[in-house]
C-alpha cells in the first residue's frame, strides 16, 4: 500500500490549524459577553457565605433567567476601603473590561472613622476611571449606625447622592434596605447579610440595574 505522505501531512496540518482556530476563538467568544463588574467590600464578596450565595452570583442567575448574555464578576474583597479599591481598580478594569460597574465601597471607611473628604475623593476617582474605561456606573449607597455620631453618619450618607448628581450616574440609595437591623436576615455579627438577606440584596440591585442593562443593550445595537 502506497501512502501519499505530502497529502497526509497537508491533512494533518489543516486539522491542526482548525483546532488552533477553535481554541483561540472560544475564550474570545466568552469574553465578548457584556460584563457586569461587582466591585466592593464584604457586602459584595458575601462574607461568611459560599460565593454562590452572594448577591452577585444571584444576579447572574437573574440575568440568565432573563436570557441576557451578561457575565457577572464578583470583585468584592472583605475589609476593603475606598483607598484599597482605588488602588486595585485600574488593574481590574484593564483585565475585565466591564460594560457596567456596580460600585459598592465606603462602609469600612466610615466604620473606621476615616476622613469623609478622602472617602468622597476616592469614590469620585473610581467613577472617573470606570467611565474613562467606557463602563456605565451604578453607585451603591451605604449608611452607618447613628451611634457613630449623627453628624458624621449624615455626612457620610450624603456622599453618594452628591456624587451621583455630580457624575450623572444612577444611584442605588441603600444596599441594605430591608435587611439592615433585621436579625433573621443577618449573620450573628449583625452586620453581614445571611443567605436570605443576600436574596433581598439581589432584588434591590436588580431593580436599579435594569435601566442600565437596557441602555447598554441599546448602545450595543447602535
Amino acid at each position: 500500500m502506497t501512502v501519499n505522505l505530502p497529502s497526509l501531512l497537508a491533512r494533518r496540518h489543516l486539522i491542526l490549524m482548525l483546532l488552533l482556530m477553535f481554541l483561540s476563538a472560544a475564550p474570545a467568544t466568552a469574553r465578548e459577553a457584556p460584563l457586569v463588574l461587582a466591585f466592593g467590600d464584604s457586602l459584595t464578596a458575601g462574607y461568611g457565605l459560599p460565593r454562590e450565595q452572594a448577591w452577585p452570583a444571584l444576579l447572574q442567575q437573574r440575568l440568565q433567567a432573563a436570557r441576557l448574555p451578561h457575565r457577572v464578576v464578583n470583585a468584592g474583597i472583605s475589609g476593603d476601603t475606598t483607598a484599597g479599591g482605588l488602588a486595585r481598580l485600574p488593574r481590574t478594569l484593564a483585565r475585565e473590561r466591564p460594560q457596567i460597574v456596580i460600585l459598592e465601597l465606603g462602609a469600612n471607611d466610615a466604620l473606621r472613622g476615616l476622613s469623609l473628604s478622602q472617602t468622597r475623593a476616592n469614590l469620585a476617582r473610581m467613577i472617573e476611571l470606570s467611565q474613562a474605561a467606557g463602563a456605565r456606573v451604578l453607585l451603591v449607597g451605604l449608611r452607618i449606625p447613628p451611634n457613630y455620631g449623627s453628624v458624621y453618619a449624615n455626612k457620610f450618607q450624603q456622599i453618594y447622592p452628591e456624587l451621583a448628581r455630580q457624575y450623572q450616574v444612577p444611584l442605588l440609595p441603600f444596599l441594605l434596605e430591608g435587611v439592615a437591623g433585621q436579625a433573621s436576615l443577618n449573620l450573628d455579627d449583625g452586620i453581614h447579610p445571611n443567605a436570605r438577606g443576600q436574596r433581598i440584596l439581589s432584588d434591590t440591585v436588580w431593580r436599579s440595574l435594569q435601566p442600565l442593562l437596557k441602555a447598554e443593550r441599546q448602545a450595543r445595537r447602535g
